[in-house]
Formats: structure tokens, C-alpha cells, sequence
């Protein structure tokens, strides 16, 4: 069988996390933690990153720290998984979705405006697959109508747009270091964010209300709790591990990218002939690799070929439902416009293996499998 995702490994990772052990400090804010933030301003260009337990709870924090109030309403692409939603839900908004481009599966920025209403106070964009959204047309938005910008940059670590590392671009970003990510602390993410002014309530924030981090570097003789806050601090054994692929960084995305490329050319006669469609990148964009998809037909064919895939031994998975389309999406939220594209797309795609120590051997198995079945 032919996994479709394993956790990247390098090799050094427990060298840092025995390192972190016999450091007698393994809760957050530890070596570690100061290392991978260290190391992220100084690649990612960004003035504040504080690591969190998950992009989940980045999201939340970015939600808190937007002021986001009950009633408000904040609009996102439908296609996309439920924590971009559930976080600004939690502080009470309504979501507006927008449809997405079938090029890119990101939010159409043409069709945002329209969604626009005297309680919208943010846009949330997706960065589908490690392909930026257009960043230039929705920040010209957002300025005209006074709204925050909150990218949901979860697959985009190490991605581009133009010369801008996505997470960078908006009032916040947000990261994940999932295990299913190109890097991974196994569970995890980052809130990243330019202006200073936020960054003592998201220190307060993200130490359960407290004014803990002002205490541990000597500006108070105590702390105490301040205001509301959460646990969203990961353990420095997590940062550890993530620590080695952060400085493998280049390694890791050569062979993704190695791999994303054989399939691209391998697959590209079945598309010339009409059997499927390949992923698209707009000239702006510089993707990290973080995955590969392909479209076919409709939802019948590609049913079908998920069962055939799998009985050939290549796990290959669809993915998001759309939003709007689920239970708590229709509770929360409401479509802005018509669904012409969220749902057509997403009942096409199919995503393919694709992970750090895949081997190339096996990527040419998915390729031949896709040619013999289509």
C-alpha cells in the first residue's frame, strides 16, 4: 500500500528533543520555542510569531485580537476546513462564504466586495494547497471598507506571494505544524503578526490571561491574571522536533517539490487527452509543494476511482466538504452570491500521496496507476 501521507522524519529530530529533556524545561517557552520563533522572523521576515498548540488555535487568538464581537461578520471561502470557521463562530459571528476560483480553489477576491455589509469586520483568506490568493486586490479591499485581513496560511509555510512569505501579508497569519504539513511538531501552529501594538495582549492571550511572559523576562516582580486567555502554548519537546525540520528547511522542500513536479509532468498527457485537470499556479505565486491534487470529471468518476486507486493499493483521498453546505455551516453562516464553483470543484478533486519520505519509486506507481485506470 501506498500511503498518502507519513510525518516528515529527518533524522535529527531527537537529538533536540533529548536536548530539550535534559534542559529540565520541556513546558513552553523553553529553548526551543525561542529558537523556531527566532528562526521563522529571521526567513519569514515577520516582526512578532508567538508558537501555538495548533493553526486551530492561532485562528482563535487572531479572532480575539480582531475584536471580533457577537453579530459581527466575518467572510471566507466555504472550501476549507472547520477550524477557519469555528474560530471566529466562537466569538459569536456570523460566517459569510464566498465562492472560490476554479483555478486556484481560493476565495474569488472579485466576489468579495459584494459580501460586504455594515457588520462585516473581516476577510479570513485560504491559501489552498500552498498557492497564495491574490493578496494585492483583497488587502485594496479591506483598506477601502476599514476590515482585517486573517490569512489561514495552515499549508502555506514556506510559501510565496510575489516576494512576501504567506502568513506575513495581513493584520495576522496563521501556521500549522500538523503532522500532515510540510513540517510538523506534530501537533501545532504559529500566530504571526506585524504590529507590535498586538503583541502584549497575545502574550496574555496565549498564557491563560495572564501576565506571565512580562514575569519570566524580569519586568514584573509577579504575575497574575490580567484579562481572559487560554492554554495555547505548546510544550518545548514539540518545538524541539520542529526545530530539526525548520533547519532542514530546504531539504525537505527540494524533495517535495521533486515529487510534486514527476507528478506534474507525469500526469500531463491524461490532461492534454481530457481525463483530468492539473493544478494551476498563478504567475504571483511561489507554492511550497504542499500538495498535489488533480480534477476529473464529477463526483461519479471520481467515487469510482478512489475505489479502484485503493483496490491497486495507492491511497489516494478527496477532500474538504464545503462549509456552508454542513450542519453547523448552515447555523452559522450564509452563501454570499451563488455556489457556481465551491461544490461543482470540490466533488472533483482528488489529492494524491505526498509527503517528505515518499518514495520516487512509488510516485511513479500512483503515476501508472492513474494511466491505467483513466
Amino acid at each position: 500500500m501506498i500511503d498518502f501521507n507519513n510525518p516528515p522524519v529527518v533524522g535529527t529530530e531527537m537529538k533536540y528533543v533529548e536536548d530539550s529533556v535534559r534542559s529540565g524545561k520541556i513546558c513552553g517557552d523553553g529553548k526551543y520555542t525561542g529558537l523556531c520563533s527566532g528562526w521563522m522572523k529571521e526567513h519569514f521576515h515577520t516582526k512578532n510569531i508567538l508558537l501555538t498548540t495548533s493553526c486551530t488555535h492561532a485562528l482563535e487568538m487572531s479572532a480575539f485580537l480582531s475584536g471580533i464581537q457577537p453579530g459581527d461578520e466575518v467572510i471566507m471561502p466555504s472550501y476549507t476546513f472547520v477550524s477557519t470557521a469555528d474560530a471566529f463562530v466562537l466569538r459569536g459571528a456570523k460566517i459569510v462564504f464566498v465562492d472560490i476560483r476554479p483555478d486556484t480553489m481560493n476565495i474569488d477576491e472579485t466576489k468579495i466586495e459584494d459580501a460586504i455589509t455594515d457588520k462585516t469586520r473581516a476577510i479570513v483568506v485560504v491559501h489552498y494547497a500552498g498557492v497564495a490568493c491574490a493578496m494585492e486586490e483583497i488587502l485594496a479591499i479591506a483598506k477601502k471598507h476599514h476590515l482585517m485581513v486573517i490569512e489561514d496560511a495552515a499549508q502555506g509555510v514556506n510559501a510565496y506571494y510575489k516576494d512576501r512569505a504567506l502568513g506575513t501579508i495581513g493584520d495576522f497569519g496563521c501556521y500549522s505544524f500538523h503532522e500532515t504539513k510540510n513540517y510538523t511538531m506534530g501537533e501545532g501552529g504559529a500566530i504571526l503578526f506585524q504590529d507590535d501594538k498586538y503583541l502584549g495582549d497575545a502574550e496574555i492571550l496565549r498564557e491563560k490571561g495572564t501576565n506571565r511572559s512580562r514575569f519570566f523576562r524580569g519586568e514584573i516582580d509577579k504575575y497574575t491574571w490580567v484579562h481572559y486567555g487560554s492554554s495555547y502554548l505548546p510544550s518545548d519537546m514539540n518545538a524541539a522536533y520542529l526545530y530539526a525540520q525548520l533547519l532542514a528547511v530546504n531539504k525537505i522542500q527540494k524533495k517535495r517539490m521533486k515529487i510534486w513536479n514527476t507528478y506534474h509532468e507525469g500526469l500531463k498527457d491524461l490532461e492534454d487527452a481530457g481525463k483530468l485537470q492539473r493544478p494551476f499556479i498563478p504567475d504571483y505565486a511561489r507554492h511550497n509543494a504542499h500538495m498535489y491534487y488533480v480534477k476529473v470529471e464529477n463526483l461519479k468518476v471520481r467515487t469510482r476511482l478512489l475505489k479502484d486507486l485503493m483496490d491497486r493499493g495507492v491511497h489516494c483521498v478527496f477532500h474538504y466538504i464545503p462549509l456552508h453546505t454542513s450542519p453547523a455551516g448552515q447555523k452559522f453562516g450564509r452563501f454570499s452570491g451563488e455556489d457556481v464553483y465551491t461544490t461543482r470543484e470540490s466533488e472533483r478533486l482528488i489529492r494524491l500521496p505526498m509527503f517528505y519520505n515518499l518514495e520516487m519509486e512509488d510516485v511513479g506507481k500512483v503515476i501508472d496507476a492513474f494511466h491505467q485506470l483513466l
